[in-house]
């Protein structure tokens, strides 16, 4: 599913479903590490809504990770394609 288009901005894309699955995080562990509502982190993910810099920022506190790690202005790449064209040049 495609996020929301706010105006004229492009769209806020990212990976927080994929990296809770990754990390075995409920909707409601991660709520409860950045002290919101387990309903913002699903509505984070749908893309119905999209974080104030400072949830973005403690969000990926929680990961580990960069800003642009979990947030983009442009799709993430699936992680298979992401692994695979890094470790062989992208031929098959």
């Amino acid at each position: 599913m495609s996020p929301v288009r706010r105006g004229d901005s492009p769209p806020i894309y990212n990976q927080l479903k994929v990296l809770r699955a990754e990390r075995g995080l409920s909707r409601a562990a991660l709520a409860a590490a950045v002290d919101v509502n387990p309903q913002t982190i699903g509505a984070l993910e749908r893309g119905n809504y999209y974080p104030s810099l400072d949830l973005a920022f403690r969000i990926c506190e929680v990961f580990g990770l960069p800003v642009e790690a979990v947030f983009s202005r442009r799709p993430f790449a699936p992680l298979s394609t992401q692994v695979y064209q890094s470790t062989d040049g992208g031929s098959t």
